[in-house]
């Protein structure tokens, strides 16, 4: 069940660069830490961590970044992998963990193979 929160996160991103992608209208995840990853920063701001609009903000910038150093068809680009560097940036800037913690855990889910 989504929440009236997980609902605005998800609408907050619609429209602009950082739309998420979607099929048939339902959220499009290529790969389960995809969905852990945005599970996590829509939680992580739904308990107060930091504000979901600093995550946008940071998920934008991420875009950003990518967009200006690559050609806008390059096959390399990864929404997902965008998401993921914006929620490294924020957890580590609002010290919710370090970036070495970050490492490890990052590393801990690569072994599990889910990813």
């Amino acid at each position: 069940m989504i929440t009236k929160f997980e609902h605005f996160a998800a609408s907050s991103l619609m429209g602009g660069s950082e739309t998420l992608p979607r099929s048939n209208g339902d959220l499009l995840f290529k790969k389960l830490w995809e969905d852990r990853a945005m599970g996590l920063a829509i939680t992580l701001s739904k308990k107060g961590h930091y504000e979901w609009e600093s995550f946008r903000q940071e998920l934008i910038t991420s875009i950003a970044e990518w967009e200006a150093s690559h050609c806008k068809d390059d096959p390399s680009w990864d929404y997902y992998e965008r998401w993921l560097l914006a929620l490294e940036r924020i957890v580590i800037d609002s010290s919710i963990i370090s970036s070495e913690e970050w490492d490890s855990k990052t590393k801990e889910l690569l072994n599990e193979k889910c990813l």
